[in-house]
């Protein structure tokens, strides 16, 4: 049914004094002081801007590796008599590993002695008759070759003897049994892995950036997913003098004590240097900081409880705090949360932030949850 048209008229008419009614409401509020409506002071949480120590780290993800680790191998063809060492156990330096038939080295040095034995006579003779004039230089030279020739055969015969028993070259655990007793094996054959854990290699990249502190001899501190709340000290050992074309980073190897030897070869580690550390910088909870236009600012709340946006020259960054180079004096109250509603000269009621600037300068001296410097 089509309603009049002298009651469209009205509803129309109602309609636009509303409008007129918002609008004025809404010109008020912003005309603020001049006896008009102003917006009440907003509540915001704040934090005092503090000094502390604040450290520059260099982070990395590596992985670990033995501090010396073999193939322990064969350098003869021969069957094996036995492996006396036990599997996955700690194994001393000079130890015996896998002990091979002997008997054709014994008799080759037997052989090499009754020679050396008969050439010993042969010198001797000829050395004598040379004295009474009775022989020739040469008869002497050639009887004192024949000598060492002998002698180094003899040599020989008990270094492939000394062979036939194969021992740990360095204290550490041994591997699986890779061969069983009665095994003929090649020369090169592996017979089991040796590896020392007292000392690990940790390996981790560094951009070309940093080579200018990542020295040889920098302590790093190192720790792994398996040990939460177990982390182990060593020292920068080799840095690559050739960077990778690709990444422009240089392959980094420290070599860190492993007491307990709860590092072990595969595992990952996360590894942490630290570069420089600054007793008194100022620092400020992370989430006070915002851009805008390409600045980073801060809404700083003076005495009169207004707020005013202050720039920042910022430096380390950390999970929890923000170092700020320039911008800020310590003691001043800034703005935590509930920047995003406020402007500049807005008025806000200022309560405690949970987690104020000092806290967080704690947390940038512990070092342990530190970030890379930006």
């Amino acid at each position: 049914m089509t309603r009049p048209s002298h009651l469209r008229t009205r509803a129309t008419a109602r309609v636009l004094a509303s409008l007129a009614l918002l609008l004025l409401a809404s010109s008020g509020c912003q005309k603020g002081g001049g006896g008009g409506f102003s917006m009440p002071p907003m509540p915001v949480e704040t934090a005092l801007v503090s000094s502390g120590s604040v450290a520059d780290r260099f982070d990395a993800v590596g992985s670990i590796e033995a501090g010396e680790a073999i193939t322990v191998v064969t350098e003869l063809d021969a069957t094996v008599e036995s492996l006396p060492f036990k599997e996955g156990q700690p194994i001393a330096q000079g130890a015996l590993i896998a002990q091979l038939d002997d008997e054709t080295a014994k008799a080759e040095l037997q052989r090499a002695e009754a020679l050396r034995q008969q050439s010993q006579v042969t010198y001797d003779r000829v050395k004598a008759l040379y004295e009474q004039k009775a022989a020739a230089p040469q008869d002497l030279d050639d009887a004192d070759a024949s000598l060492k020739v002998a002698e180094a055969n003899v040599s020989l015969a008990k270094e492939r003897l000394r062979k036939t028993r194969i021992t740990a070259p360095f204290a550490g655990l041994v591997g699986a049994k890779r061969v069983s007793p009665g095994a003929f094996l090649r020369a090169g054959s592996p017979i089991t892995e040796l590896a020392s854990l007292r000392e690990i290699k940790v390996i981790f990249s560094a951009p070309e950036r940093y080579l200018g502190t990542l020295q040889r001899g920098r302590q790093v501190t190192v720790s792994t997913t398996a040990y939460p709340n177990y982390a182990l000290t060593g020292r920068i050992d080799v840095v690559s003098p050739v960077l990778d074309p690709d990444t422009r980073a240089a392959q980094i190897i420290a070599r860190v004590a492993n007491p307990g030897q709860k590092f072990r070869p595969g595992m990952s580690a996360s590894v942490s240097v630290l570069l420089s550390q600054r007793a008194q910088a100022l620092t400020v909870p992370s989430e006070a900081v915002f851009s805008e236009g390409g600045q980073t600012l801060v809404y700083v709340v003076k005495a009169d409880s207004t707020v005013e946006r202050t720039p920042l020259t910022l430096g380390t960054r950390q999970s929890d705090v923000v170092e700020v180079v320039q911008g800020l004096s310590p003691g001043a109250r800034i703005v935590t949360a509930g920047h995003q509603k406020l402007f500049p000269g807005a008025k806000v009621i200022p309560t405690e932030s949970g987690a104020g600037g000092a806290a967080g300068a704690g947390g940038a001296a512990g070092g342990a949850g530190g970030g890379e410097k930006k």
